[in-house]
């Protein structure tokens, strides 16, 4: 029989996507397990994401208080292990108040919520989110968020651009990278980034919200089926 990887889906107070994460996981193949910011057992996953929403308010700053959750204990250790890690808008903000990324998610230049189909070009094929992606190669998913501007300090900004850790920037549907293209300002463009050994993956777009065809694009589908292969291959980078 066919093993099935195992998905965690961490639901916190305030989380809104974790519903849409976990459907969109068991569509592409993969058996989501909800996980509780209150416990302390990832329930034998193989992969953890943590979804967008608005994690106990967005208090103090959006996801300073969930990345003190006690999962994200057990969450941290997983990572460390090598084990694929993602998180998806408001994740990808708890994952940089954690330290596991680099960087902070801050309010748009435009002082707006923004929510479009956007398009993303995929700068490294050495994470758990993009191994079956070429860089270079263009998905267009959607973004929803106030505070999505990643920014760094300079110190941050060269170990990320001089170390390959940027995962997907910006673009145009050519490729080409402009102020049209940039949703919320985000420095050097940069939609998402990734750890030192690749397992560790935060995005602001959702490509859980990317899947079905019938709703809208389908630039998610490679990113889970990228995950869900690294789940199943129980990779450790």
């Amino acid at each position: 029989m066919t093993r099935v990887p195992r998905i965690g889906v961490v639901t916190f107070p305030g989380s809104l996507d974790d519903a849409d994460a976990r459907r969109a996981i068991d569509a592409m193949g993969g058996q989501a397990v909800a996980l509780w910011h209150a416990d302390h057992d990832l329930r034998d996953v193989d992969a953890v994401v943590l979804p967008g929403g608005f994690s106990y308010g967005d208090y103090l700053r959006a996801g300073a208080i969930a990345a003190r959750a006690p999962i994200m204990s057990e969450v941290r250790d997983f990572a460390d292990r090598g084990a694929p890690v993602l998180g998806i808008c408001n994740g990808f903000q708890v994952l940089c108040e954690a330290g596991l990324l680099a960087g902070a998610l801050v309010r748009n230049a435009s002082l707006r919520f923004v929510c479009a189909d956007v398009w993303l070009r995929v700068e490294t094929a050495q994470t758990c989110v993009t191994r079956d992606l070429t860089p270079g190669e263009l998905v267009q998913i959607p973004v929803k968020h106030g505070e999505g501007r990643w920014v760094a300090t300079p110190e941050q900004l060269d170990r990320v651009e001089g170390e390959g850790l940027v995962v997907f920037r910006y673009s145009g549907r050519d490729g080409v990278l402009s102020e049209a293209a940039n949703p919320n300002g985000a420095t050097n463009h940069i939609a998402g980034v990734r750890n030192d050994r690749g397992n560790v993956v935060g995005l602001m777009p959702h490509p859980e919200h990317a899947v079905d065809p019938d709703v809208g694009p389908t630039g998610g589908q490679p990113l889970l089926a990228s995950l869900l292969e690294t789940a199943l291959a129980g990779v450790r980078a």
